[in-house]
């Protein structure tokens, strides 16, 4: 309320030093190029000059004009328009004095006009400015105007404050009755309508309608209180014939756009039937109610989202004509702004896109299997089309771009196992004096006694190489928890039933370095060949 006040006191400010100056004729301007000029009386528009005249160009014409106008304005006398003909065109004078002619050169031809019609026209405004300058030089004229803006802004405060005090009843009515009725709408107990949201749904309806009215208030209250004075009238005319124009042509637009509407609406409405078709199709293949050789469950998610993307990419470009305004500059500039912008980021989003489809289809890893990319390794939480999440044994999950994926190796440890889980190996070193039957029998004994780790397959021990002063053994199991953190508590008690049953037998867990030669060679006799825990093979 105080803003409103505060705007109605600034304009009468305006107004005020508006009507303080005497009547005046404003300069020229140009408008329409640099050979044309303009006339005005009292910010009233009289005539356009297009030509020159004699050598005297259009400026000087209109400037010279602008002179004569003011001048037969402040002598006495009726201040009668006439129009004369003569051989540079059409003269019109006031009081049988040339203010200023009009010539064929200043005739509009792309308007239709004719010389006695630009001539006519003239006169017309030329009589408007003639009688506005009679009333801003009439003290009773203004104060009569006064007195009517003054009570026109007692109307308008008036109607305010009768619309905030509406406004506050109509609300609060309005809440109380969303309250209850909201309060019955249950299904099971369950309230089917939160209270709150249509709260704000309400007030916000009902506060638009207050500020719309509101600005169509002050909007012709401030057109009516123009054009009650002269030197503002026809400001307070544009506004007026602004708004009714807006409308008009807004209203003419929504009619043209109707058809084109209708049309893309039954654009989209196809390509919502075929995507959900499409979701069904899709939805089956991945339950197995369908069997397709080239499209199996693991894929089905990224080849429908790729489907229902290009459907409605061509549902987009069919309607695109037919949308309003599609053929406006304002789209063109946003449709090149859209291509510039997929331009300066189409090679990394093509490549991330590309490198996502190739781990995808190329079933490089599936979801919840464990896997190995470059130093990190979890269980596979999701593999989108630009980047790939994974959880690691610490609980940490981590998000790597499918193009990083691409340039380094991936190691996928659920894909040889049989069911679910995952393989767990590992490694260890010991001397040549060990013998290496008793050392595999270690390793399968503390594999048996780890928790989670499975029989069939058995574990397995693998020599992996013979290296200057020990073996190198590696023992490769399978696990079945399929969680990530499972696999690194099994891998860590697996190390300990390794140390712990090492211990039990006497076998030292190092890699001995040579020094100088020992006194006893550092070889296992054949009687130590199937040491505690291994057993020898029964002789057939």
């Amino acid at each position: 309320m105080k803003r409103i006040l505060l705007g109605i006191v600034i304009c009468f400010i305006g107004l005020a030093h508006a009507q303080t100056p005497p009547p005046s004729v404003d300069a020229p301007g140009t408008h329409a190029g640099a050979s044309e000029s303009t006339v005005r009386v009292l910010n009233r528009e009289i005539f356009s000059v297009r030509s020159s005249l004699s050598g005297i160009s259009a400026a000087d014409r209109a400037r010279r004009a602008v002179t004569r106008i003011k001048e037969q304005l402040e002598q006495p006398g009726p201040n009668k328009v006439t129009l004369v003909p003569d051989s540079i065109g059409i003269l019109v004078q006031i009081d049988g004095e040339t203010s200023f002619a009009v010539t064929p050169g200043d005739v509009d031809l792309s308007h239709d006009e004719t010389l006695q019609s630009r001539a006519n026209a003239a006169k017309a405004a030329l009589e408007i400015a003639i009688n506005e300058s009679r009333e801003s030089r009439n003290v009773h004229f203004l104060l009569i105007a006064a007195l009517k803006v003054a009570l026109a802004t007692l109307v308008v405060l008036v109607l305010i404050r009768l619309a905030l005090l509406t406004r506050r009843k109509l609300l609060a009515a309005m809440l109380s009755a969303t309250q209850r009725h909201s309060e019955r709408l249950q299904l099971g107990g369950v309230k089917l309508v939160r209270h709150e949201r249509v709260a704000m749904a309400v007030r916000m309806g009902l506060n638009t309608v207050y500020r719309v009215f509101l600005f169509i208030l002050v909007y012709n209250w401030l057109s009516f209180v123009l054009s009650c004075f002269p030197y503002t009238r026809i400001w307070g005319e544009t506004l007026h014939t602004f708004l009714i124009s807006l409308l008009a042509s807004m209203g003419l637009a929504i009619l043209h756009a109707v058809p084109g509407l209708v049309t893309a609406g039954v654009i989209f409405l196809l390509a919502k039937w075929v995507s959900n078709l499409l979701h069904g199709f899709f939805e089956r293949v991945q339950i197995g109610q369908i069997q397709l050789t080239w499209l199996d469950a693991d894929v089905v998610a990224p080849t429908r989202r790729i489907a229902k993307t290009l459907v409605w990419l061509f549902a987009l470009a069919m309607a695109y004509p037919y949308l309003p305004g599609s053929d406006t500059e304002a789209f063109k500039g946003l449709s090149v702004l859209a291509g510039l912008m997929i331009s300066l980021g189409a090679s990394n989003l093509v490549g991330q896109a590309a490198s996502g489809l190739i781990l995808t289809y190329g079933r490089v890893y599936r979801k919840g299997e464990y896997v190995r990319i470059a130093d990190s390794e979890g269980t596979v939480t999701e593999v989108g089309m630009f980047a790939t999440r994974i959880r690691t044994g610490l609980g940490e999950e981590l998000t790597i771009a499918n193009s990083k994926i691409m340039e380094h190796t991936t190691t996928n440890y659920s894909r040889v196992v049989k069911g679910g889980g995952f393989v767990l190996d590992t490694k260890v070193t010991i001397g040549y004096d060990t013998p290496w039957r008793q050392v595999e029998a270690l390793l399968i004994e503390a594999a048996k006694r780890t928790e989670g780790v499975v029989t069939d397959p058995k574990p397995l021990v693998f020599q992996t190489a013979l290296s200057d002063w020990y073996p190198e053994y590696r023992l490769v199991c399978q696990a079945i928890p399929a969680e990530p953190r499972p696999r690194a508590l099994i891998l860590s008690a697996l190390h300990a039933n390794i140390q712990d049953i090492f211990s039990e037998y006497g076998v030292q867990i190092m890699s001995p370095q040579y020094f100088e030669d020992p006194a006893e060679p550092k070889i296992v006799k054949p009687d130590n060949w199937y040491a505690a825990p291994a057993v020898r093979p029964e002789k057939p």
